[in-house]
């Protein structure tokens, strides 16, 4: 067994603890559990029924679709019921959809009380449940409301991940490859060199990996918590790929690489991006989809409706080099013409 790595990281309002190589059982040690409520969903309670004995537990139904405003009255019912206090703390406990409407239902039941998340897919361990964005979808707008606030812990146990489907593993590498695109050349190379096999394989490379990629958006979100600058970045691929995700029902992975190939061919028109077909060769060797028939005029649409613009450009996230991204600003007019060509 490795070591258990602890490391605090302050944002703006509180301090996060990070437990990487941790274990579920942690858990008891942090929160006692008499005043901890779990949050989780029905795969993730069937596949480890055992860990949850003793805790007060509120189970969803799995998936994207349950991420909204009905789930989170249903969960407040549930912490009103269990007699939840001010004293309570909520622990998301499965993937992005989980610890999404948890952080949401803990920063507004009684005007927010403490909140920690145990991730239990790639794609929560590496970005979902790092930043303290929380929030619901409303029809097919993504994340269309909720709150940036901090948890005041993340336990990272990578035994978890044995039981996740091949499906989620290409759902996390959307994310992982989207962080080499933005941020580290390096990491693009050896992702190049491996492959989701290898990674499921070989738990040490898999743990050194996750914990490349937290650290990677931990120091993004601590120099951006608000999204005022650099935070924007780690929106490549998902300006057109969450308005196509619930439009097409994709999974996340899918849609955002979807977005992040016609994000490369635009970093090519826009800033002589010299290397697309690079990125697209590397989504494919991890099993994503990287063309897809859509319809550029609803998906405009939907686009009309993103948080990142302002009234008459978005902040269209595009490679300069790989590593090495920019926000452009794109007058929506011009975008309308660049997506005729899709």
């Amino acid at each position: 067994m490795h070591s258990m790595q602890t490391k605090r990281f302050l944002f703006s309002d509180k301090a996060t603890v990070f437990y990487f190589d941790a274990a579920f059982a942690l858990l008891e040690k942090i929160v006692p559990k008499e005043k901890a409520v779990i949050v989780t969903d029905e795969h993730v309670l069937k596949a480890h029924q055992r860990k949850l004995k003793g805790y007060n537990t509120i189970v969803l139904k799995p998936g994207e679709a349950y991420k909204v405003q009905q789930t989170v009255d249903a969960v407040i019912d549930q912490l009103i019921l269990m007699g939840a206090d001010r004293q309570t703390v909520l622990i998301g406990f499965g993937g992005g959809v989980v610890t999404d409407l948890t952080g949401y239902v803990a920063g507004i039941f009684m005007r927010g009380i403490s909140v920690g998340y145990i991730p239990t897919s790639l794609l929560a361990m590496v970005d979902a449940a790092i930043g303290g964005k929380n929030g619901i979808d409303v029809g097919v707008y993504k994340n269309m409301v909720g709150l940036i606030r901090q948890p005041s812990f993340l336990i990272y146990d990578y035994s978890l991940l044995k039981t996740l489907p091949l499906t989620e593993w290409k759902n996390g590498f959307a994310e992982i490859i989207k962080h080499a695109c933005i941020k580290d050349a390096r990491m693009f190379s050896e992702l190049e060199q491996n492959s989701i096999a290898k990674y499921r394989k070989n738990p040490d490379l898999l743990a050194k990996l996750i914990t490349r990629n937290a650290l990677i958006k931990i120091k993004i979100v601590q120099e951006d918590e608000f999204e005022k600058a650099d935070r924007k970045l780690l929106n490549f691929g998902h300006t057109l790929g969450h308005a196509i995700e619930n439009m097409y029902q994709l999974s996340h992975g899918e849609a955002i690489s979807i977005g992040m190939t016609y994000a490369v061919f635009m970093s090519q028109q826009l800033q002589q991006y010299q290397e697309p077909e690079r990125v697209i060769k590397l989504l494919q060797q991890y099993g994503l989809p990287t063309v897809v028939k859509f319809d550029a005029k609803k998906a405009f649409d939907v686009l009309l409706k993103d948080k990142k613009r302002t009234a008459d450009t978005i902040h269209y996230i595009l490679l300069q080099k790989t590593g090495k991204a920019i926000a452009q600003p794109i007058m929506l007019t011009q975008l309308k013409d660049i997506f005729k060509q899709f």
